[in-house]
């Protein structure tokens, strides 16, 4: 057994379907079938506790957990995961005001360099979303 009394296989698909949901099967698909057999027991990893475990939870509307996030990545400088999670704060109903705000105060708590950056991340995600409505 595992998260809340649900088996591995069960988290997982759960994991998956959120996945989908929050980031665009097309990206899961793509970040799926990149998985060497080296890498495999990190996809399996993320897509069961992270989105299965922790995603899945209702405690926290998704929109609010992808503005977490993109605070998250931005004091950790992960810009490949932050235009992922820009993309899915978007797809999560967060609006470019908001992802905004949450850069705005990561510059006051993280730091104004990691803040740029983010910017040019989210302002690329933003513009391709943008293109492609």
């Amino acid at each position: 057994m595992t998260v809340q009394g649900k088996t591995h296989n069960e988290t997982f698909e759960e994991g998956l379907a959120v996945r989908r949901e929050v980031l665009g099967a097309a990206h899961v698909d793509t970040s799926l079938g990149a998985t060497s057999e080296f890498s495999r027991p990190i996809q399996e990893l993320v897509t069961e506790y992270c989105w299965g475990g922790v995603w899945a939870n209702d405690e926290l509307p998704r929109k609010t957990r992808s503005l977490v996030n993109v605070a998250m990545l931005t004091a950790l400088n992960r810009s490949h995961e932050l235009a992922v999670h820009v993309r899915g704060a978007l797809n999560n109903g967060a609006t470019e005001s908001e992802i905004q705000a949450v850069l705005l105060q990561t510059a006051i708590y993280v730091g104004v360099p990691a803040a740029l950056e983010s910017f040019r991340v989210a302002e690329t995600v933003v513009n391709e979303v943008r293109r492609a409505g």
